[in-house]
């Protein structure tokens, strides 16, 4: 085995760590923090409660990130000396240590790494998440929700905020679809690269006979939307229909017409909401997705158009994008990245950061190939 080369290895942490430091604007950030502590100092900050969430979902998401920082930092000057010590006292133990150290920096600095590639128009924003179950029965009902349920607790491990906001359930088991959103920095940058069309095989449980059944769910993401975005939605262009809401309890919700169906109509572009008593309330929340949904759209559009002046007319992302295997062996693959694991458990558990993180690192170098083709010298992109 190559002895370890701690020299090396501490010059390749200290050059990551100041990219990173640089990628980050570390000053900025600082800048940032004392400005979103000024707004959250103001009196009848919580007159507007959604405008002081907003504000302390962002102070808080800044100041962790400083803090981890800043911890990065020190953890370096510490193996650094850690490192000095070991070698002058000719201590194998100390070194040894150094060595784990050195091997978990590099694994944090490369997590960090992932944030500086969510440079997209709207990767800093929150999320909304639409699930919709496809082809396969009850099956994709049931996968449908047992996505629901990853989605969220992925969220939980991180400490996000996220609210359900319309689910529609299946008759025998599971959920047609459900909408929700997640309130965190770049939780949209991150979410985005799990949009698409999802696989799941295994044994069906419904299956009294215990065939294998393949099923298929739909994951839209969308970024929300924020007053600067300048979605104007007429009236006239969209139809508004109340009805009970649906829905285990037999509560209030369920006994008053508090549910709300907004149909765009130039688009048919279909938003329900339910997850609020009050109508109004729901109204608000279904107009805030449709707004994300058409903003996602008119950004797509303009995308398309650049695409057809560069001819380059080509889909950059597939339908299927994940499959996910319990029978006959036991595997989830991502199709486009090609990362893979055979913890199914974990993954249905929340336990999808490297599946993310891959993905971003994947739709980067897409960007990059895009970027290249556009500025290629006699403007034709190349195959």
């Amino acid at each position: 085995m190559a002895e370890f080369d701690y020299a090396q290895a501490l010059a390749q942490i200290d050059e990551k760590s100041a990219m990173m430091s640089k990628a980050l604007n570390v000053d900025e950030l600082r800048r940032s923090i004392a400005e979103l502590e000024r707004q959250a100092s103001e009196p009848g900050l919580w007159d507007d409660t959604e405008r002081a969430q907003g504000i302390t979902t962002r102070l808080s998401a800044a100041q962790s990130q400083l803090r981890r920082l800043e911890d990065l930092s020190r953890r370096i000057e510490d193996v650094h000396a850690l490192v000095e010590l070991g070698r002058e006292e000719s201590d194998q133990e100390s070194l040894e240590e150094a060595q784990d150290e050195i091997r978990s920096i590099h694994a944090d600095l490369a997590d960090l790494e992932v944030q500086t590639l969510l440079d997209g128009e709207y990767d800093a924003r929150s999320a909304v998440v639409t699930l919709r179950s496809g082809a396969g029965g009850v099956d994709a009902a049931d996968f449908t929700q047992m996505l629901l349920r990853m989605y969220l607790r992925w969220a939980e491990r991180h400490g996000y905020r996220t609210t359900v906001m319309d689910t529609s359930y299946a008759e025998e088991a599971g959920i047609k679809s459900a909408t929700f959103r997640v309130d965190a920095p770049y939780a949209y940058g991150r979410m985005s690269v799990e949009g698409g069309t999802h696989r799941l095989v295994r044994i069906s449980p419904f299956d009294n006979q215990g065939r294998r059944q393949t099923s298929f769910a739909a994951v839209e993401v969308v970024p929300l939307v924020e007053a600067t975005d300048h979605i104007d939605v007429p009236d006239s262009d969209i139809r508004v229909d109340t009805y009970c809401s649906s829905g285990p309890g037999g509560q209030g919700v369920n006994t008053t017409y508090s549910a709300v169906r907004i149909t765009h109509l130039p688009t048919g572009i279909v938003v329900t909401m339910q997850d609020e008593r009050s109508q109004i309330q729901n109204r608000a929340a279904a107009m805030a997705v449709l707004q994300s949904r058409l903003l996602v759209l008119r950004h797509e559009e303009e995308a398309r158009k650049k695409k057809e002046l560069a001819g380059d007319i080509k889909a950059s992302w597939g339908d299927q994008m994940r499959s996910y295997v319990l029978h006959p062996y036991q595997m989830v693959k991502d199709l486009r990245t090609g990362y893979e694991t055979s913890q199914t458990q974990a993954v249905f558990d929340g336990d999808i950061d490297a599946f993310i993180e891959a993905g971003i690192r994947w739709r980067h170098e897409q960007r990059k190939a895009e970027q290249a083709e556009a500025g290629s010298p006699d403007g034709v992109s190349r195959k």
